[in-house]
This record gives structure tokens, C-alpha cells and sequence, in this order.
């Protein structure tokens, strides 16, 4: 318990010289935001997903099968969106190959102003879900959030994807070993499930409740403190800014 709790403060709040600087922190903070961009998806748009696209998949599937409350046209759009975000999060990630802090500056940047989109969107109508709003808040956040996910994955800070929670549960429990051979980072892990499940259920309960706008304005606020937060950090070309070996 000694060694997850540590772990999990290590985590939160990571000591001078750690290899990954601040970035641990600040990807719990875009896993919050997952959680609060899927209650979104799901709840309000349709029963689609545009950050966990293994549901996504599945969900095409039982709506090509004929499944009532899917759409395959919302799911194709949403796999489309990702993909698109991928694609550019790629390309930021050979652009910014040589400073971590920068990509992550560049993508939050990015992804600011794409829920800024649906923000406004959704306010216009006053939180009113048309057939245009959907498709529109689809294809924003299925963009940022496959953005979200491609730097992730160049960033390569251990157990914290952002948006995949399969191999870090799976890790939680097979690697579960007591004594000194014990895994390291379960702590890491669970906070990035918590942060999860925090993001979904603070966005399931204002949903609920018919506050949409207030949901996507709550993830545009921490995407914009976590740009405004790496920008600062970046700009001393720490050692955490350069790639992982």
C-alpha cells in the first residue's frame, strides 16, 4: 500500500529530475477531459463515441446489424474525425519531435480552440441538439480527441494513454504481484482510471441535468489552463522537454 500510495504522489506531484517532468499531471488532466468529451458523445449526441473508438467500432457494428437508438452514419463520422486528429497529431509529432513541452503546448492549443467550437455552437442554440449541432460537435471533438490520443502516444509517459483504460486495467490486475517484485506505477494507474471515471461522471451528472454547454466549457477551462501550464513550463527547455530514450 506504502509503495501505490507513493507511486500515486509521484504521480501528482512528480520530484525535481523525474524523466517526465510535469507531464503526468497534465495528462490526468487531458484523461478528465476524456471522460467529460465522451459523457458528451454518448449522453448527448447519440450514443456514439468519439474518444474510445474500440466501442466505437462495436457500436457500428450492432447499428449496421439494425440495433435501435445507433447510427452508423454518426458512428462512420466519429471514426472519420479521430482518424483526421490522428493524422495531425502525427504530423505536430515530427514537427515537434525534438521538444515534448512544445507538442503538448501545440496539441492542447489545438484542441482549445476545437471545443471553443462546440462551445459556441452549442450556446448559439442554447444547448439545443439539431442534426447539425451533432454532426458538427462529432466531428470537433472526434478531431481533438484523435489528436489527443496520437501525442499521447509520442509523448510515451508510461500508463497514462488519455483515452484507453483497457491495457492500463489489465496491467492493474495482472501485474498485481504483492512483495518487493511488485509492478511498478499501480498507483499512476489507478489515478488515470479515477481520472476517468471523474471526467464521465461530473459530465454524466451536469448532462443530466441539460447543461451541455456547461460540460464542454468545463473541458475547454482545463484545456486551456493545461495549454497555458505546459507553454510556461516548456519555455526552460527542461531536460523532460527532450524525448524519452
Amino acid at each position: 500500500m506504502r509503495r501505490l500510495l507513493t507511486d500515486a504522489a509521484r504521480t501528482l506531484a512528480p520530484p525535481t529530475g523525474d524523466r517526465h517532468g510535469p507531464l503526468p499531471p497534465l495528462l490526468l488532466t487531458l484523461t478528465v477531459v476524456t471522460g467529460l468529451v465522451d459523457a458528451v458523445s454518448y449522453l448527448g449526441l447519440g450514443h456514439v463515441f468519439v474518444a474510445n473508438m474500440t466501442g466505437n467500432v462495436v457500436f457500428l457494428g450492432f447499428a449496421l446489424a439494425g440495433a435501435p437508438s445507433l447510427s452508423a452514419l454518426a458512428s462512420v463520422v466519429a471514426l472519420a474525425a479521430f482518424l483526421l486528429g490522428a493524422l495531425a497529431g502525427g504530423r505536430l509529432g515530427g514537427r515537434y519531435a525534438a521538444n515534448r513541452g512544445r507538442l503538448l503546448t501545440a496539441t492542447t492549443g489545438a484542441q482549445t480552440l476545437l471545443v471553443a467550437v462546440t462551445v459556441a455552437v452549442t450556446a448559439a442554440t442554447d444547448g439545443e441538439v439539431t442534426t447539425a449541432v451533432k454532426y458538427t460537435l462529432i466531428m470537433a471533438l472526434g478531431l481533438a480527441m484523435g489528436l489527443q490520443n496520437a501525442v499521447a502516444r509520442r509523448l510515451a509517459v508510461p500508463d497514462l494513454t488519455t483515452t484507453v483504460l483497457t491495457l492500463t486495467l489489465t496491467g492493474l490486475a495482472a501485474d498485481s504481484v504483492p512483495g518487493p517484485d511488485a509492478a511498478p506505477r499501480q498507483g499512476r494507474r489507478i489515478l488515470s482510471v479515477l481520472a476517468m471515471l471523474v471526467g464521465a461522471l461530473v459530465g454524466a451528472a451536469l448532462l443530466l441535468h441539460g447543461h451541455l454547454v456547461l460540460v464542454l466549457g468545463l473541458a475547454l477551462l482545463l484545456l486551456a489552463l493545461t495549454t497555458a501550464v505546459t507553454r510556461r513550463l516548456s519555455a526552460t527547455g527542461a531536460p523532460w522537454t527532450r524525448p524519452p530514450s
